[in-house]
């Protein structure tokens, strides 16, 4: 039975079904097929999969990143990172990486970032002199940043699962997170002389400084929120509601963009983006549950325990098969199905939940530019009107400098654990 259920969920997804179909299809078949189970433990399971107040992040981080772009901050930290850095050759290229980096910090969602950022850089870059596959490239690969860089909505999932503090886990992506947009800048500077990439108009210090200022309500955004966390003040989910209200009032008040009449047009653009990671998530639920009917977990925990090369061969092991899961499959359902699983054979190898967060989370994001479900590749290739194929081929080489960065993980895991142990030594 369990081969027939594999063949389904292939088809499904080779056919095009959405994949929180195909998993929902897959259990209810499997579970359907053991006389002993009672079909409604599908339905439970996906109702009790949702009842968690730390999921309640999900809606709220995209209701957030929805209320900044209405009211036009995006528009505002672009305008300052590009006064920055538009000077040099690729400035463009280089805001387009510097703006994820500060959007990633209060959205929590790289496809939010993809679409809000990307509808306004995309088309500046290709009116610039840029070609479509650089503007893509720079623009869906600085998105995966959003799930990297804290707060994170993979990463408030995960901890979820793995039962691990969600501040530790922010502390330990933000130098990570850091270090994967200084490498995307790294290849932006490697090509800006070999394509002639255009540079913009120095602006001069006052008007930058307007900029800063006018930008400072967003700019302030992720500090607020990491220090809420970090300190204990809110918890991740309160941190979400409060960038809500944050960015609402920034929106109505400073800057005066947000009107009361869209506001139910937002919430609706938001539920409608909400109900696709959520009712995946119901359904890897659902999923689950049938897999541990058949001690998937057992078989995997001793497949590992008689690994040979320890940690090191593990973790390569663990990105290999989240890489190849993160071409069909969205980062939230993928660690509801697999992180069960994997989690104990890591910690009987004596890897850090944390540290094992990490690498997930970096890679599943990686996921989000590898075709074919690559979602943040499947919206700004959209945008320009591109081909997938040549929207990859644009994206290759600052998706080949993170999956460099990420083998640095691999071989010092113990180096990011420094800030939240220092921040959080009773969990040590």
């Amino acid at each position: 039975m369990g081969a027939i259920l594999v063949i389904m969920f292939v088809v499904f997804v080779a056919i095009g079904v959405p994949i929180s179909f195909a998993l929902g299809v897959v259990s209810f078949t499997g579970i359907f097929a053991m006389p002993a189970i009672p079909n409604t433990v599908v339905f439970s399971k996906m109702f009790n999969g949702m009842n968690s107040f730390t999921l309640l992040a999900v809606p709220l981080f995209i209701l957030a990143a929805n209320l900044m772009n209405e009211g036009e901050i995006t528009e505002k930290l672009i305008d300052c990172c590009n006064a920055l850095v538009g000077r040099f050759r690729g400035g463009l290229a280089y805001s387009n990486v510097l703006v994820s980096m500060i959007f990633a910090g209060i959205s929590g969602s790289s496809q939010a970032d993809t679409a809000g950022v990307g509808k306004i850089f995309i088309p500046s870059m290709e009116k610039q002199g840029y070609d479509k596959g650089t503007s893509v490239g720079v623009t869906a690969a600085s998105s995966t940043l959003g799930s990297i860089i804290p707060p994170s909505i993979t990463m408030v999932v995960y901890s979820g699962i793995a039962n691990v503090g969600t501040g530790a886990l922010f502390m330990t992506g933000l130098v990570p997170g850091i270090l994967l947009g200084l490498a995307m800048m790294l290849v932006v500077k490697m090509y800006s002389k070999k394509k002639n990439f255009p540079k913009c108009e120095p602006v001069k210090v006052k008007e930058i400084l307007k900029l800063v200022f006018q930008s400072l309500p967003a700019l302030l955004t992720p500090i607020i929120l990491i220090g809420g966390i970090v300190s204990g003040l809110f918890t991740p989910t309160e941190s979400a509601a409060f960038a809500c209200v944050y960015a609402l009032l920034v929106g109505v008040f400073f800057y005066k963009t947000i009107k009361i009449k869209n506001l139910p047009r937002i919430l609706i653009e938001t539920m409608k983006l909400s109900s696709l990671s959520l009712f995946a998530l119901a359904t890897a639920n659902a999923l689950g549950e049938l897999l541990s009917y058949y001690q998937l977990n057992v078989l995997v925990q001793g497949f590992f325990a008689n690994m040979p090369g320890g940690k090191l061969v593990f973790l390569l092991v663990v990105v290999a098969f989240f890489m190849f899961v993160g071409t069909f499959m969205d980062a939230v359902p993928a660690m509801i199905l697999f992180v069960p699983i994997i989690l104990p054979a890591a910690t009987s190898l004596g890897i850090s939940p944390i540290i094992l967060g990490l690498i997930i989370v970096v890679t599943l994001a990686l996921g989000l530019v590898t075709p074919p479900y690559g979602l943040c590749l499947l919206i700004a290739s959209s945008i320009s009107g591109i081909t997938i194929e040549d929207a990859f081929k644009g994206t290759m080489p600052y998706f080949l400098s993170s999956l460099a960065v990420l083998l640095l993980m691999i071989l010092m895991p113990d180096l990011w654990l420094a800030i939240p142990k220092a921040i959080f030594p009773g969990l040590f």
